[in-house]
């Protein structure tokens, strides 16, 4: 499956996250105005609402599950944001993060009936739903004003076929919508100082990227290089599949590329592009170019290779290199000498023409946060979400303390020092609490402005871009004629459907058993097709396709197609 953590669209990320996607409502204004200041909280323990100031509330600590790896498992209140929220309302999560297989652990969970009292079950959210393990938050949100003042445009698109509002999504756009100027998104990677050495070449084919990375890799054989690997661990294989989409000029709608004319919906897993694709890995692979660990290695072990120096080039989205990429930043922005092993994104195609790698404003149904059935007390847990919405918090939540971590011109803007921006490191966010609530709790999508017209996000603020740009920053991309890493790629289309992976499909739906049986057979093949010595590279590929040929896939762009379409009439 193909996955936008955002999203995501995260998005969760470099001061901000990104996320992520899916229908035109996600583009409209939010006029209801935030039921408490705007203002930011003068320290981190900004003091609660006058109710709560009165009847103090007993402390409480609910466990929190996460379906996605690469954070520490923590205390919230051990952070200086869960901190402040704690002394407000009285809660604190127990943070607990993946480790290994998602389905086993979710499965575990549906099979004894006992779950944490808040879980973000991730890809496997449709089963926990199916399985009855979450409880109807409608109520709760007419309840609390923020909640519905957040979720109220959204709430036709967030309820399910039976009525009830199982998750909170983490791509409700309030106010406006602001382009990222990073890449979140997807790109092909390359280390600048392959760049650099090369004389800045415009890079535009997938041929010209594949020749860059060999021949970098070649002038350079006593360093022991890899030239380019591929992310396959779990639900992650999307990394690998998901190219021949973006390389045809589409952005990231899943397993399906819809044509904007005809709003017909087509697989690509089983198609030429998906054929050269893999072919280019194969040769890769024969050239000694391609890491073959990449169809056995974790996560864990992936990100640690990409921020390890050797790797020249990949594929990914920018939300899930995140981690390896900050890590690189921090080393250069303390010694400019490590900018060269920064990563810079390439809005790489089969032809050279125009790409789609950018998302448009979107909206994603089928990815949030739920209150299980098994919490101790729901209507606490939603009043600390409720809290956490209101604009002064989601201010502390992505800029932190005035005079600390950010601060405020005559104008009313936002703004970060060098100072502060230096201090922002890896180590601080995970200590300040940035990182844990960056994504994955009830938010404001990154892309929204607050009430005075500042952006959420501090990177999406053009005076903080701009100054947290180093020298080496604005060398590289002054060579490109550009200001931002946004500008190197084609403006996105508007497509009101975006992301069409985000349609909920039911558990056990012919169109779920679709994508099941599909993952099944490209995990199977694709290592066996790459892998494969050249001479044996296309009867790997046909046995793929016969295999692949037994899935009801007319079935599948057939159901797709209606429900675009569907998409589009209700929007006439």
């Amino acid at each position: 499956m193909a996955k936008n953590k955002w999203w995501s669209i995260g998005l969760a990320l470099a001061l901000t996250g990104s996320l992520i996607a899916g229908c035109s409502k996600a583009t409209d204004k939010t006029e209801s105005k935030p039921s408490d200041s705007a203002s930011a909280p003068a320290s981190a323990s900004a003091s609660a609402s006058a109710e709560q100031s009165q009847k103090p509330l007993d402390k409480v600590t609910f466990t929190y599950f996460n379906g996605v790896a690469g954070k520490k498992d923590r205390n919230t209140n051990e952070t200086t944001i869960g901190k402040a929220l704690e002394d407000q309302t009285g809660v604190n999560f127990k943070m607990e993060f993946l480790v290994g297989d998602l389905n086993t652990k979710i499965g575990t969970f549906i099979a004894s009936n006992e779950y944490p009292d808040v879980l973000v079950p991730d890809a496997a959210i449709d089963k926990v739903i199916d399985a009855g393990g979450f409880i109807d938050l409608a109520p709760y949100i007419e309840k609390y004003p923020n909640l519905k003042r957040v979720y109220g445009p959204y709430l036709k698109q967030m309820t399910s076929s039976d009525g009830k509002i199982y998750i909170l999504p983490f791509s409700t756009v309030v106010g406006d919508f602001v382009p990222d100027p990073n890449i979140n998104q997807g790109a092909f990677w390359v280390q600048r100082r392959v760049l650099k050495e090369a004389g800045y070449p415009k890079i535009k084919t997938l041929d010209e990227y594949f020749k860059l990375v060999e021949d970098y890799v070649n002038k350079h054989k006593d360093e022991n290089l890899t030239g380019f690997l591929t992310l396959t661990h779990d639900w992650r294989f999307f990394a690998t599949s998901n190219p021949p989409m973006h390389l045809q000029g589409y952005p990231n709608d899943g397993n399906v590329i819809v044509d904007m004319n005809t709003h017909e919906a087509k697989t690509y897993a089983g198609t030429d592009a998906t054929k050269q694709w893999l072919q280019k890995l194969n040769e890769l692979n024969a050239k000694g170019l391609f890491d073959k660990a990449s169809f056995v290695d974790n996560y864990d072990q992936y990100i640690a290779k990409l921020a390890s120096h050797k790797v020249v080039g990949f594929f990914d989205y920018g939300w899930q290199i995140n981690n390896a990429q900050l890590n690189l930043q921090d080393a250069a922005k303390k010694d400019p000498a490590q900018d060269d092993f920064v990563y810079f994104p390439l809005p790489v195609t089969f032809d050279g023409g125009k790409d789609q790698y950018l998302d448009p404003p979107g909206f994603v149904k089928n990815r949030g946060l739920g209150v299980t059935v098994s919490a101790k007390d729901p209507d606490r847990i939603m009043a600390f979400f409720d809290t956490l919405l209101k604009e002064d918090n989601q201010i502390m939540k992505s800029w932190g303390i005035k005079g600390e971590t950010y601060e405020v011109d005559d104008k009313g803007r936002f703004y970060r020092t060098k100072e502060e921006i230096t201090k922002i490191d890896e180590a601080f966010r995970e200590q300040f609490g940035f990182k844990y609530f960056d994504w994955d709790w009830p938010m404001y999508n990154t892309n929204s402005t607050l009430a005075d017209g500042n952006a959420l996000a501090p990177a999406l603020q053009p005076e903080v871009f701009q100054m947290n740009l180093t020298d080496k920053d604005k060398e590289i991309l002054g060579k490109y004629g550009v200001q931002t890493y946004s500008e190197m790629f084609s403006p996105p289309d508007p497509r009101p459907w975006y992301p069409a992976w985000g349609i909920p499909k039911e558990q056990g739906s012919p169109q779920q058993i679709w994508e099941t049986k599909k993952d099944e057979v490209t995990k199977k093949y694709f290592p066996k097709i790459v892998l494969a010595s050249p001479d044996k590279f296309e009867s790997e590929w046909q046995a793929y396709l016969k295999e692949f040929g037994k899935l009801d896939t007319a079935g599948y762009e057939k159901w797709y197609t209606e429900q675009i379409k569907g998409i589009l009439d209700s929007l006439k």
